[in-house]
């Protein structure tokens, strides 16, 4: 299976930024699903657990619908760090309505710090890629879909990529 990647660069230039936002704004408008069920939640998740074998990503994978923990999985090599990074991505999905890298991202163009500006404590909220809301047409966002464990651009990267295959 080929990667897909939202961007190739850990370090995004500060002048490419604003074509990063636009990237994951055009990615959260075209990963729009029919539906989600509990099924679908455990199809997403083992997907994102298939791709994490393969390339021997150690990393949490985590599916929800509504507040509803439906998948959860830990490969070898994560911590229960991963999970408590994950519960803040998808606090900050919830509170939000985008991906955590998008937020993160638009703080970073306009030189502001996350949690700061929004007054909120980073033991509960963060602002890292890796968590993207689930949306249904027509009815808006029901789960959110989180990766956790490699460098927020390429645990946002691996969700997107499973998106996209899943939706295929």
């Amino acid at each position: 299976m080929t990667t897909t990647r939202s961007h190739a660069s850990a370090d995004i230039d500060e002048t490419d930024i604003q074509t990063v936002i636009a990237q994951v704004e055009a990615e959260e408008r075209d990963l729009v699903l029919q539906r989600f069920t509990h099924d679908d939640a455990w199809r997403l998740g083992c997907l994102l657990v298939e791709l994490a074998a393969e390339r021997n990503h150690a990393v949490t994978i985590d599916v929800r619908k509504g507040t509803q923990q439906v998948f959860h999985a830990a490969r070898e090599g994560t911590t229960p760090d991963n999970d408590t990074w994950v519960d803040r991505k998808v606090r900050t999905v919830y509170r939000f309505g985008t991906s955590s890298y998008l937020q993160g991202l638009k703080a970073r163009a306009k030189g502001q710090d996350f949690n700061h500006k929004h007054g909120l404590p980073f033991t509960e909220y963060v602002a890292h890629g890796g968590a993207f809301p689930i949306r249904v047409d027509g009815v808006g966002i029901v789960g959110v879909v989180t990766v956790s464990g490699l460098a927020q651009q390429d645990d946002h990267a691996l969700v997107v990529e499973a998106l996209h295959a899943y939706k295929g």
